[in-house]
């Protein structure tokens, strides 16, 4: 087996290895959460830190790592006495995947040997393993909610419970955890990132000379692993020595109450929600002073615990672009701190203005002597408190809402009564309006629970007992304890085995039970973004509601795509995907004008749903045609029912004015799709498409 990359060979990234560094120290920050795009060595930096967290001491054949020096109380193999036989072994790291069950992770119960045997059999999951270790995460995003809810939980309480079939189980469960993630595949719900203490997004160097030094050691380890570890063992023994020595002097730091007003100031003028932030700021400043030595928290602590901690905590629409409120953070540490204030003049005239910093300014204006803060290592040798800022991201596009006009390059949108120039079609971008609550938009079958959500009925390991089954294989989940009594019964009757002393279960009689919950589907648009579509402002009022319709599939966790069509033919604008963020900002950029190809939008459609199908099969489309049905280039859209045969779909019929062709109904009935009029999408009823 491989020796894994070391941690102190990392270039650049500063402000991942220091919040790594600040969890290994103090677990109680509440782990890190690590944005950034493909290859840009996050699952490297969080596998290499596991070489560096200290050895620990376990009770001899607990498994669930107890220390003998304070044994827990409460453990299924317990209990232990104190100074029982124990020995020695390196800290766990361990990796959670993305298709781990809740079973898998709290621990099992095996109901088989219970109602055969009569024993509580319990198996140890996940937690039970990390504790007193790490647990990385990879993907986080797409990992299930309530699998997410769970393992924050366990990390915020220290202790996992096991609450099924009657018997309660409950241990330990104190581990750093770590989560990565791409924002390409999907931003999690805020409120689960709002549970990691720290989150950190990081990015390719874009200095040519650090980004060789990255392929020159990446090169190096994979033609001589062990020779290139041996490099950097005597660094990696020097940050296992620090993290060791900060945990140990991690109760004796103190916390000034100036200090602790500065955080609750910084978090007020911040504008976060919730008393979570002020906790894990002051943790983090704790951990820092630990970290470089010290027996107090200091002001400078305050401020890197809060560039690390707060700036994900601000973010108001779950569909606003995620980013970094870099400005709003300074101002908000500059407003907590009344030693910058500007003095007042002698004379009682107005303060001298501000020209910006001077050299050595800033909060780290005493490292005089020091590199800039992008260059410091965060293992702390040059004595730097400070997290890198060097890596900065450009600016998330602006939503359309945000625009005071057309975008650049675009003809303005046509005003009522306007007619396209010869040769000239009509072509402009709409603004938005304000979200509101649509209706629901469900599948009416039931599917086989492929993917949890909250949208179309499905078959679900959680729901409503509907029924009960033979299990297939190992029986997961609580048995159907009617339907299993039923079963012994049967059996008993047709063999004659019942005896005097009662009813003896087998375990071919068990039945589990049969659940109906909600499942996710995706959800591809259709929108039509012809002239027609711009003609009395209607595009406002169709990106309005699709708008509001994408907001309604990120909290049913559903996938979306869009297609939309105009002129002669069809463009898939966003492939499926999980991203909604990426969803709006393809809305507020969309441009109408030309022909109504409503055939080949349809096409194209079909042509997606084909091969989603094939990428996942148990993931159910919901088509969302959005239209006035009028279909002036191409063949007739009714022509195609039979390539979307099969798919639920709903029309959402967008003609307006007094007079209507009625092309949209015609359309729905082609399609046997449910025709939803955009006036009435508002509506808070239930619809449900065949």
């Amino acid at each position: 087996m491989l020796p894994a990359y070391p941690f102190s060979a990392v270039v650049g990234l500063d402000d991942l290895r220091l919040a790594l560094l600040l969890t290994a120290v103090s677990p109680a920050v509440g782990g890190v959460l690590v944005r950034g795009e493909k290859g840009t060595a996050k699952s490297t930096v969080v596998r290499a830190l596991a070489g560096l967290l200290p050895e620990v001491d376990v009770v001899r054949g607990c498994r669930f790592a107890c220390d003998p020096a304070g044994p827990d109380p409460d453990c299924p193999d317990g209990p232990h006495e104190i100074d029982a036989p124990h020995g020695h072994r390196p800290a766990t790291l361990v990796e959670l995947p993305v298709g781990a069950t809740e079973d898998r992770v709290v621990g099992t119960l095996d109901i088989q040997r219970a109602l055969a045997d009569g024993v509580k059999a319990y198996e140890p999951g996940l937690l039970a393993a990390a504790h007193r270790g790490a647990l990385y995460v990879d993907e986080v995003n797409l990992l299930p909610d309530h699998l997410v809810d769970l393992l924050l939980d366990a990390a915020a309480m220290g202790r996992a419970h096991v609450e099924r079939d009657g018997v309660s189980v409950k241990h330990a469960a104190r581990f750093l955890l770590v989560g990565t993630m791409n924002p390409e595949e999907g931003e999690p719900r805020p409120q689960l990132v709002d549970r990691f203490g720290l989150v950190v997004t990081v990015a390719a160097p874009r200095d040519a000379g650090q980004r060789a030094e990255v392929v020159r050691r990446r090169l190096a380890y994979e033609a001589d692993p062990a020779g290139f570890t041996a490099r950097f063992a005597d660094a990696e023994r020097t940050l296992a020595h620090r993290i060791a020595e900060a945990r140990a002097a991690l109760p004796g730091v103190a916390l000034p109450d100036a200090e602790l007003d500065r955080i609750a100031r910084v978090c007020l003028a911040y504008g976060v929600d919730g008393m979570r932030a002020d906790i894990v700021v002051a943790r983090c400043a704790v951990a820092l002073a630990a970290w470089h030595g010290r027996d107090r928290v200091t002001g400078d602590d305050v401020k890197d615990a809060a560039r690390l901690a707060l700036p994900h905590r601000r973010r108001r629409d779950p569909l606003d672009p995620p980013g970094t409120d870099e400005q709003r953070l300074e101002e908000a540490l500059a407003q907590a701190d009344p030693d910058d204030d500007p003095p007042t003049p002698p004379d009682g005239g107005a303060p001298p203005p501000d020209d910006g910093p001077a050299p050595g300014d800033g909060p780290h204006s005493g490292d005089t002597q020091g590199p800039p803060p992008g260059d410091r290592d965060p293992s702390g040798a040059d004595g730097s408190s400070s997290p890198s800022r060097a890596q900065e991201h450009p600016p998330e596009p602006a939503a359309a809402t945000d625009r005071p006009g057309p975008a650049a390059g675009h003809a303005p949108l046509d005003q009522p009564g306007e007619s396209a120039s010869p040769g000239r079609p009509r072509s402009g971008t709409a603004r938005a309006g304000a979200a509101f609550r649509p209706r629901t938009l469900r599948i009416a079958a039931r599917g086989d629970g492929g993917h949890a959500g909250r949208r179309s009925p499905a078959y679900a390991r959680r729901g409503r007992v509907v029924g009960a089954r033979a299990p297939h294989g190992r029986l997961t989940g609580a048995p159907h304890l009617p339907a299993t009594l039923r079963a012994a019964l049967h059996r008993a009757a047709a063999h004659r085995t019942a005896r005097p002393g009662g009813l003896a279960v087998q375990p071919r009689d068990l039945r589990q039970a049969v659940h109906v919950g909600r499942e996710a589907n995706l959800v591809l648009f259709v929108v039509d973004a012809s002239g027609s579509m711009a003609a009395r402002r209607r595009m406002t009022v169709v990106k309005t509601a699709v708008l509001s319709l994408l907001r309604d599939a990120y909290q049913r966790r559903d996938r979306i795509g869009m297609i939309t069509f105009r002129g002669s033919s069809a463009d898939q604008v966003l492939p499926p995907t999980s991203s909604h963020e990426v969803g709006v900002l393809r809305l507020a950029s969309l441009r109408t004008g030309g022909r109504t190809p409503l055939a080949a939008g349809l096409r194209a459609a079909a042509a997606t749903i084909a091969t989603e199908r094939r990428r996942d099969p148990r993931r159910r489309p919901l088509l969302v045609v959005v239209t006035d049905g009028r279909a002036t280039s191409g063949p007739d859209p009714t022509t195609l029912a039979g390539v979307l045969a099969g798919v639920a779909t709903v029309v959402v019929d967008c003609e307006s004015g007094p007079v209507r062709l009625g092309l949209a109904r015609r359309l729905a009935a082609a399609l046997d799709a449910d025709l939803v009029p955009l006036e009435h999408l508002e509506h808070t009823t239930t619809r449900r498409a065949a």
